[in-house]
């Protein structure tokens, strides 16, 4: 049963559905009001001043994923990033660890055991970045009213309590909503900055900041850019697999083929984020516009949009890290293990490890592909950004995250809606009604 033939009736049957949608807009109204709170102690008018002009490079990027909570210097300033870094880490531990490849062969306990150590990680980056936080926006001049010890423990509690929230939050939508409770915070976050960031770009058209051919220009780019990315999410190789005839009995079994699907962009939105969260975790305080200190200037003056050494160190992140999480979600040998135990095998090709070479060389040229796409996307807008004053959020990065989240949650809405019915089908089949 394909989406197109879902039954318009069936979502108002669709009980368990509707009311994972429902939770999970709940927490995500939570989130957005938590992204309001204001950390305690500081001039709102002085942070208002500081954060006017310091919208560029990684503070831009921190800004845009804690859905604006940066400018507002709200408790969840650190949003779920931590989180995210935390991950990295264990994952990349877990391809190169022993005790965490054990770890991970041990199945559900083992899983549960890399969870929480992905948590201890999260609150013990959360507590670094806080207190750096803390000091800086200490040295920031008149920006705290009471500068101290007490401010610096209370706000480095705050933050590491915001963002501990947060990865609570998330990891409740994945279990009882629908779709990643992580990528959707980022994708909310995002998403309600937008109409300030449209209404901040037709501004700065009205005082002549921006040209009526240059916003035009902008959204023009922004539409194509969407339907670049909606291509290549779409886009698949598929490989003939065929099932050889069996007798069983009378009766004459297999001789089918089916295909193995194989995506382009393998690890979707996963490398983009993964290499902001990188770019951000050692010089999170260099670009907060805090520091005094000419070594943070200069490294700040590095990292910002256009250089050569933010646009390089970005593109090897999203490079490095789409095949990286490919070869974590898509095993090939594992693959044409379970197709030589199942009895399929691609035509031409011997089935074992002749079978899996061929996947693997057809997935590194995906992923190859898929990582170029990733780039292009990813930074080709962040030149024009940083020539022009146009806002973060209409950037590659952010309409990146908002594309394959918005499409990945509507598949795994159809895909509840598809089994709710079947469900529906099999009960009035079973008991005639």
């Amino acid at each position: 049963m394909s989406s197109e033939n879902l039954n318009p009736g069936a979502f108002s049957h669709a009980t368990d559905l509707k009311n994972r949608i429902f939770f999970t807009i709940f927490l995500l109204i939570i989130y957005r009001l938590g992204t309001y709170v204001p950390l305690a102690g500081i001039d709102p008018e002085a942070l208002k001043e500081i954060m006017a002009s310091s919208q560029k490079g990684l503070l831009g990027m921190f800004n845009m994923f804690s859905g604006g909570a940066v400018t507002r210097m709200a408790i969840f300033a650190l949003g779920i990033m931590p989180y995210i870094s935390s991950s990295i880490i264990v994952q990349l531990l877990t391809g190169t660890s022993d005790y965490f490849k054990n770890l991970k062969e041990q199945g559900e306990m083992g899983r549960k055991k890399i969870t929480q150590i992905t948590r201890y990680g999260t609150v013990l980056i959360a507590g670094l970045q806080g207190y750096g936080v803390a000091v800086g926006i200490e040295n920031a001049g008149n920006l705290v009213l009471e500068p101290g010890m007490y401010f610096r423990v209370t706000t480095t509690i705050s933050l590491v309590a915001g963002t501990t929230f947060l990865m609570w939050l998330g990891e409740q939508i994945t279990l009882r909503g629908i779709g990643n409770g992580i990528s959707l915070i980022i994708f909310s976050g995002i998403v309600a900055e937008i109409p300030r960031a449209l209404a901040s770009t037709f501004e700065l058209g009205r005082t002549g900041a921006l040209s009526a051919v240059m916003i035009v220009g902008i959204f023009i780019l922004v539409i194509i850019t969407v339907l670049f990315i909606v291509f290549f999410e779409r886009a698949v190789r598929k490989i003939l697999i065929n099932y050889p005839k069996r007798q069983m009995g009378n009766k004459i079994y297999g001789g089918e083929s089916s295909h193995l699907p194989l995506k382009i962009n393998t690890a979707g939105v996963i490398p983009a984020i993964f290499a902001s969260a990188l770019l951000l975790l050692p010089i999170t305080m260099s670009n907060f516009g805090f520091a005094e200190s000419d070594f943070f200037i200069n490294i700040s003056s590095l990292f910002t949009q256009g250089q050569p050494l933010y646009m390089a160190l970005y593109a090897f992140g999203i490079i490095f890290f789409s095949f990286f999480y490919t070869s974590i979600v898509f095993n090939p040998k594992e693959t044409a293990e379970n197709l030589r135990k199942y009895g399929g095998y691609i035509p031409g090709i011997r089935p074992g490890e002749r079978t899996a070479e061929y996947i693997e060389t057809i997935l590194t040229r995906l992923t190859t592909i898929g990582a170029m796409y990733l780039t292009i996307v990813c930074l080709m807008p962040e030149f024009l950004i940083a020539r022009y004053p146009i806002p973060f959020y209409l950037g590659g990065t952010s309409i990146l995250i908002v594309v394959v989240v918005a499409m990945d949650t509507v598949t795994q809405v159809q895909t509840r809606l598809m089994s709710s019915q079947y469900e529906s089908l099999i009960k009035k089949a079973k008991f005639g009604k």
